[in-house]
């Protein structure tokens, strides 16, 4: 049976019982899922959404926002002085999907076409941290890690084979580093030496825990045509 799409004035929509698609209705239109992902780790204002979505435009995002936020995925508040700004953030409902981020990122990781040096956000990179995380090899490692990107922090920590990571203060952190999210991933992804990041990468702190946390972290392997062929035959 063809699967048929209905426009509705809240845009368009898959006439579809399945949860799938539904779920599709409510972030599958372009930008949407990468808005949530930028709220993953708490409230943000309009110009930082803007500011880490390369290449989406204040229009789009006023139209994604207001979906989502028809969509109950996503609600407005306006913080307390002395701050009285508007942020977005996810509501309880919102934050729900995280599980299906680190499934969708870690399957997609694999596709041969993937390519790891383009730009990537502040909070992207910390997600792919609770995706890429492999217990095995932290064993009983305990630490904590502070990144600093520019006006953001985060705190990593890591303890009896879990990893969180959050946004916000990074007191106690057994090193802190303080660089931009692409260098920070060709050091974790790419294996690039410290040394050769140097420059534009400062590390305060016990730099022996911030090497031992790089090797809990490596990429999977390239799916391959004879994995697919493996699997569903060569028709």
């Amino acid at each position: 049976m063809k699967l048929e799409k209905v426009t509705t004035k809240s845009g368009r929509r898959y006439h579809d019982a399945c949860g799938a698609a539904h779920g599709l209705d409510l972030v599958g239109e372009r930008w949407a899922l990468l808005v949530v992902r930028e709220l993953m780790m708490g409230p943000r204002r309009f110009g930082d959404l803007r500011k880490d979505l390369c290449g989406l435009s204040a229009n789009v995002l006023t139209q994604r926002l207001e979906g989502l936020e028809a969509a109950g995925v996503v609600r407005r508040r306006k913080l307390p002085p002395p701050a009285s700004v508007q942020v977005y953030e996810l509501t309880d409902w919102g934050y729900e999907i995280e599980p299906v981020f680190l499934v969708l990122g870690r399957w997609a990781a694999r596709s041969p076409a993937h390519d790891p040096t383009l730009p990537i956000s502040a909070v992207s990179i910390m997600l792919s941290f609770k995706t890429m995380f492999d217990a095995g090899r932290a064993g009983k490692a305990a630490m904590a890690l502070g990144f600093i990107f520019g006006d953001e922090s985060f705190q990593v920590t890591v303890s009896e084979g879990r990893l969180q990571a959050q946004r916000g203060q990074i007191a106690g952190a057994d090193v802190t580093v303080t660089t931009r999210p692409p260098l920070l991933a060709a050091a974790v992804y790419g294996k690039a030496p410290l040394s050769t990041l140097a420059a534009d990468m400062t590390i305060d702190g016990d730099q022996g825990v911030f090497e031992r946390f790089i090797d809990f972290f490596h990429l999977p392997e390239k799916a391959t045509e004879s994995v697919a062929l493996a699997r569903f035959g060569n028709t």
